[in-house]
């Protein structure tokens, strides 16, 4: 063997022992944060569903408007960076996070099951109850009243309500929908005698409909709807979204928000539910 293939050989060995002491990089950290990718494309993607109040869709002009959209302008505005409403649905506000799709979404509530799947800053964005909106002829002071085959319920799929209902009307017939507006109409069709969902978003459709009562059915369900991110090792963005909406919630600023929603839909604030939970 002559002196140049020695060579190499040792050469070659030297790498691959140098490779094999180096420390092993995870696959996370060639990813870019949240943080970064927002200050990089310079907006921030929130995802929005046309559930009045959270979020309106204008008809003509697709301008978004409503309390979430008011909570993102302001975070974008703090961040330097423009606000970007990506519409998605109840259903699909986790997987759409999951995929980068979007950064954050607003008003999903805040359950072990979904810790699983997405990051939660420990901070609600408002507090909210679970109602039905029923035929004026059936009774509903209690979940038990609904459990009956007679009730058919509409429910927006795969969220809270959804597996509430699921779990306790065992006997009702139970049809499942993309969105609120949508379960709403199958109670407007008379398709379905009840539709439940969480206020205000109910009573702000049971407007539109002009049909039926709206009951807050006993014992009281109560939420308090978060605001999801995606699950990464660095909490940068996490931390900075939960200490914004902490600052927003208690100075009042999220329910100023949300009453200039419901004045833009023609409804007196002071007919509606609070947001926080104190003030019920």
């Amino acid at each position: 063997m002559d002196r140049i293939t020695i060579s190499r050989r040792v050469a070659m060995l030297a790498g691959l022992s140098a490779a094999a002491l180096a420390p092993a990089v995870p696959a996370h950290a060639q990813e870019a944060s949240t943080m970064e990718e927002i200050a990089k494309r310079g907006s921030l993607r929130v995802g929005v569903v046309n559930t009045a109040p959270w979020f309106i869709q204008d008809p003509r002009s697709k301008e978004w408007t409503g309390t979430g959209v008011s909570i993102g302008k302001a975070m974008a505005e703090a961040l330097g960076v423009k606000f970007e409403p990506v519409e998605v649905q109840w259903g699909t506000a986790i997987p759409a996070l999951q995929s980068k799709r979007i950064d954050i979404m607003f008003f999903l509530d805040t359950t072990p099951e979904r810790a699983k799947a997405v990051d939660f800053p420990l901070v609600p964005v408002v507090d909210i109850a679970l109602g039905v909106l029923t035929e004026d002829d059936i009774k509903a002071d209690s979940w038990a009243d609904l459990n009956d085959p007679k009730i058919t319920v509409a429910v927006p799929q795969g969220t809270s309500m959804d597996r509430h209902v699921t779990r306790t009307l065992t006997k009702a017939q139970i049809l499942r929908f993309p969105s609120n507006a949508e379960a709403v109409a199958a109670f407007q069709s008379k398709r379905a005698n009840v539709a439940s969902m969480f206020l205000p978003p109910l009573i702000v459709l049971q407007q539109k409909v002009n049909r039926g009562k709206i009951v807050i059915p006993r014992p009281l369900v109560a939420s308090a709807a978060g605001a999801a991110v995606r699950i990464e090792p660095d909490k940068r963005f996490r931390d900075w979204a939960g200490a914004s909406i902490f600052f927003w919630y208690n100075i009042g600023q999220i329910s100023t928000w949300y009453r200039e929603t419901l004045e833009s839909q023609g409804i007196d604030p002071a007919k509606v539910p609070s947001v926080l939970k104190a003030e019920w």
